[in-house]
């Protein structure tokens, strides 16, 4: 499956969360990451979020499609980091 996942944690917890999302997924901008993931690393990511953030003030969100080809992306400005 393609995700789009973006994170708001505490700034505290940034850095870990960073470093755990850059190992599923591509950076893209920010606290957003995007690629092709199976679903067994796609809930390695989630348990190793979940063990990061403190759910009471903090999120992740995933957007998930079948393939990157079914996704229109339209990038207003710099693209910040590219994937391919």
């Amino acid at each position: 499956m393609y995700v789009i996942a973006m994170y708001d944690v505490g700034e505290k917890r940034v850095g870990k969360m960073l470093k755990h999302m850059r190992r599923y997924l591509h950076w893209i901008q920010n606290s957003v990451f995007e690629g092709e993931i199976t679903e067994s690393k796609m809930e390695e990511l989630r348990i190793g979020a979940r063990y990061i953030m403190e759910e009471e003030s903090d999120s992740l969100i995933i957007f998930k499609t079948r393939q990157e080809k079914w996704l229109d992306k339209e990038i207003v400005g710099i693209e910040r980091s590219s994937i391919g």
